[in-house]
C-alpha cells in the first residue's frame, strides 16, 4: 500500500521541505477552523436570540447576524490555504478521497454558497425583532451539511485500505463519485461542539471590544460578557467529554494517547478550561486574553490532529518526509514575500477597523492618524508585488521561449 501511494505522488515533487508546508498547513487550518466555529456557533446563537424574549439576547442575535457575514468570508478565504497545503503533501490520499465522493465535493461548494447567501439575507432582512429566521435556519443546515461532507472526505483519505471495498461493494462498481463513505460521529462532534464554545468566546471578545464605547449600554455589555463566558465554559466541558469519547474510538495500534503532540494539546486544552473558570469572574476584562488563549488551544490541538493523521498513515509506510523535493528557492521566496506582504496589508485593515469601531480617545496608544504611514505601505506593496510578478512572468516566458 505504501508503494502504491508513493507512486501516486506528483512525479515533479515539491519545491521545498515538506515540514514547511506541514507547519503552514496546521497554522492556517487553526485560523480557518476558529472562524468556522465563530460562524456555526454564531448562527446558532443568532437563531436563539431571535426567538428569545430577552432584549439583550435579541441584541446579540443582531450582532451575530452582522458578524457572521464577515466571519464566513474570512473562514472561506482562510480555508483555501490549508486545502492547498494538503493537496501538496497528501495529494494521492486527498485526490482519491475526493474522486470517490466527487458529487459531494461539488455539493460542498453549493452548500457553502447557500450558507453564505442566506447569512447575508438573514442580516439584510433585519427588523425590530431581528432578521427573518428562515434564512438563518437554511444557513445553519447548509453549514452542517458542508461539515458532514468535508468530515467524511477527510476520514476517507485516512483509510486507503478501504477504498476498494467502498468502490466495489455488493458485487457492483461505483465510479460515479456519488458515494460518501467515511463518517465518525465522535470525530464530527469533536469539530462541531467547539462552535458553541467559540461563540461564547466571541461574545466575551465582543463585550471587551465595546466596553470602552460611551454610547453602549454597560448593562448589556456586562450581560453579553457574562453569558458568553458561561457558554464557553460549559461547552468546553462538554467538548472535553466528546474529545475523550473520540480518543477511545481511535485504533489501539496508533497509541495516540502516548503521542507527545496529543499530550501537549490536551494539557493546553485543560489549561484553557481552567482559565475559563477564572475568566468567568470578570469576562469583559478577560475577553481578549480568552480569545488568544482559545487560539493557542486550537493551534495545539491542530498539531495533535496532524500527528494523528501521521499515525494513521504510518501503518501504510506513507510519510510526507519521504516526498521527493526539487528545491525551488525563487518560487519559495516569492511565496514568503507574498505572505509577509499580505500580513502587512491585512494588519492595516484590521487596525483601521479596530480603532474606527473603538472610537479611541487621546489615551489610546494608536490613533487613526498614526496609521497613515502603514496605509501608504499597505497601498504601495501590492503595486510593487504586481510589478515583480509580471516582470518574473515575462522573463521566465522569454527564457522558455513561451511568448514566440
Amino acid at each position: 500500500m505504501g508503494g502504491f501511494l508513493v507512486n501516486l505522488r506528483d512525479p515533479m515533487g515539491i519545491p521545498f521541505h515538506p515540514l514547511v508546508f506541514q507547519i503552514l498547513m496546521v497554522l492556517t487550518f487553526a485560523l480557518h477552523i476558529m472562524f468556522v466555529n465563530f460562524v456555526v456557533g454564531g448562527t446558532i446563537f443568532a437563531l436563539w436570540g431571535r426567538f428569545s424574549s430577552n432584549p439583550y439576547a435579541r441584541g446579540i442575535s443582531k450582532a451575530f447576524a452582522r458578524a457572521n457575514t464577515v466571519n464566513m468570508s474570512i473562514a472561506i478565504v482562510l480555508g483555501v490555504a490549508p486545502l492547498l497545503f494538503v493537496q501538496v503533501i497528501y495529494d494521492p490520499l486527498w485526490y482519491n478521497a475526493n474522486n470517490m465522493s466527487a458529487v459531494w465535493a461539488l455539493v460542498f461548494l453549493v452548500v457553502i454558497a447557500v450558507a453564505f447567501t442566506c447569512a447575508y439575507l438573514f442580516y439584510l432582512s433585519k427588523s425590530d425583532e431581528g432578521g427573518n429566521p428562515i434564512w438563518a435556519v437554511v444557513s445553519l443546515i447548509a453549514l452542517v451539511i458542508a461539515g458532514v461532507i468535508i468530515h467524511a472526505i477527510s476520514v476517507q483519505m485516512l483509510h486507503p485500505e478501504k477504498w476498494s471495498s467502498w468502490i466495489f461493494a455488493n458485487g457492483k462498481v461505483n465510479l460515479s463519485g456519488s458515494g460518501l463513505y467515511g463518517f465518525k460521529l465522535s470525530r464530527f462532534l469533536h469539530f462541531m461542539v467547539p462552535s458553541v464554545a467559540l461563540a461564547g468566546v466571541y461574545m466575551m471578545l465582543y463585550a471587551w471590544y465595546f466596553n470602552e464605547r460611551e454610547d453602549r449600554d454597560k448593562a448589556y455589555i456586562e450581560w453579553v460578557g457574562s453569558f458568553g463566558a458561561k457558554v464557553a465554559l460549559y461547552a468546553s466541558l462538554v467538548q472535553a467529554v466528546v474529545g475523550f469519547w473520540w480518543l477511545l474510538s481511535l485504533p489501539k495500534g496508533i497509541n495516540f494517547i502516548y503521542n507527545p503532540f496529543f499530550l501537549i494539546g490536551a494539557l493546553i486544552a485543560l489549561a484553557f478550561i481552567g482559565w475559563l473558570f477564572y475568566a468567568v469572574k470578570d469576562p469583559v476584562k478577560n475577553g481578549l486574553k480568552t480569545t488568544v488563549f482559545a487560539f493557542i488551544a486550537i493551534f495545539a490541538m491542530a498539531f495533535a490532529r496532524e500527528a494523528l493523521r501521521g499515525g494513521y498513515l504510518s501503518k501504510f509506510g506513507y510519510s510526507i518526509l519521504t516526498y521527493k523535493v526539487n528545491y525551488s528557492v525563487g518560487s519559495t521566496l516569492l511565496f514568503f514575500i507574498t505572505f509577509i506582504m499580505g500580513l502587512v496589508v491585512v494588519s492595516y485593515l484590521l487596525l483601521l477597523a479596530f480603532y474606527s469601531g473603538r472610537n479611541p480617545d487621546e489615551k489610546s496608544p494608536l490613533r487613526l492618524s498614526n496609521l497613515d504611514g502603514l496605509a501608504k505601505i499597505a497601498t504601495v506593496l501590492p503595486v510593487l508585488w504586481f510589478i515583480v510578478v509580471v516582470a518574473l512572468g515575462i522573463v521566465i516566458s522569454l527564457k522558455n521561449k513561451a511568448l514566440f
